[in-house]
């Protein structure tokens, strides 16, 4: 028999316990991905899968002692099917990463037969799971997943989200610069999409919203090139790894929140989107409301300033290209 207060402890554990599936788990972005997701006190049952050192990974991590099982897969015994079954959240980082002077598009050609290979496993496996891609260029693999899953007939659009959380950090880290402020007091809204000039932050919703406009311009820029810096101060080895994996795990975790129930969960997110639709921009990124179901409600961008109405006219073009781009892909390579 257990104490009461033991079973009152145990039933209510019970009740938020979810499988957290991490596809491409030895990466650079994988590994300390699959560590933040092994002290997320949601996730009792951790799969990690990947070509080569899945169990690897997971044998390590699997030390650390907090109440989640963690099991390794690779491609062998069905390994892809056994890590996805059940799954409740999926989190896709496979890929290669970016080199000194690739944008985010130049990794197309690999990225996107990986992700669709893996989104046909995921639709068959745990066609019910909440999708996080991460994967590179997102603007474009998302809508790839999205018409793997229709194939599937799956598609669930409240379930798929394309992980844009690092340009929320960055903003957050990059604001705080320029003001001398706490940055973990800094909230920016990122709307738009994941690369470059699709990537707009709304600062003028903040508390800084009268920059100068030099200073304006510079951190704009920042935020949408942060990534540049990483890639170029790794010199070749490789981009963002640890923030991406950071930015990742805080999105699973708003995720997790959402499906247990907990209320006003809120994160900016490239989603099957209402927004812009009517202007032929199928995904877009905005802050969404997370609950049970993944996707409970799609926000307005709210007042915005005249500067950002003319960067997300920019964004949009950009974006109505990326995501043909990945319908495209699927159509021509099914």
């Amino acid at each position: 028999m257990f104490p009461k207060s033991s079973v009152r402890q145990f039933s209510s554990s019970a009740a938020s316990a979810y499988k957290v599936t991490v596809l491409g788990a030895a990466g650079g972005i994988g590994q300390p991905l699959s560590l933040l997701m092994k002290l997320n006190h949601k996730v009792t049952n951790l799969a990690l899968y990947d070509l080569r050192l899945g169990k690897g990974v997971a044998t390590d991590i699997s030390h650390i002692p907090t109440n989640s099982t963690v099991e390794g897969y690779g491609p062998e015994d069905d390994g892809l099917a056994k890590a996805l079954k059940d799954a409740d959240v999926v989190l896709i980082p496979a890929g290669v990463p970016r080199k000194p002077g690739m944008t985010r598009d130049d990794l197309f050609n690999t990225n996107a037969s990986i992700v669709r290979d893996l989104a046909k496993a995921a639709a068959v496996n745990a066609p019910k799971a909440a999708l996080l891609i991460i994967s590179n260029p997102v603007n474009s693999t998302v809508p790839i997943v999205s018409e793997v899953l229709k194939e599937k007939g799956v598609y669930n659009p409240k379930k798929l989200f394309g992980v844009t959380t690092l340009d929320v950090l960055r903003s957050s880290r990059f604001l705080s610069q320029v003001v001398g402020t706490d940055p973990t007091t800094e909230t920016v809204t990122v709307v738009g999409g994941h690369s470059g000039v699709t990537i707009v932050p709304l600062l003028s919703q903040t508390k800084h919203k009268d920059l100068p406009k030099e200073k304006y311009d510079a951190l704009v820029h920042r935020i949408q090139f942060g990534g540049d810096e990483v890639v170029q101060a790794k010199n070749g080895a490789g981009s963002a790894t640890l923030s991406m994996a950071q930015a990742g795990a805080r999105m699973a975790g708003s995720v997790l929140k959402g499906l247990a129930g907990e209320t006003d969960i809120t994160e900016p997110t490239y989603i099957d989107s209402p927004l812009f639709k009517s202007e032929g921009v199928d995904f877009f990124s905005s802050r969404v409301t997370l609950g049970p179901e993944g996707v409970k409600e799609v926000h307005p961008l709210g007042t915005i300033s005249t500067a950002e109405e003319e960067m997300i006219k920019v964004a949009k073009e950009t974006l109505i290209k990326n995501i043909k781009k990945g319908v495209d892909f699927v159509k021509a390579n099914p």
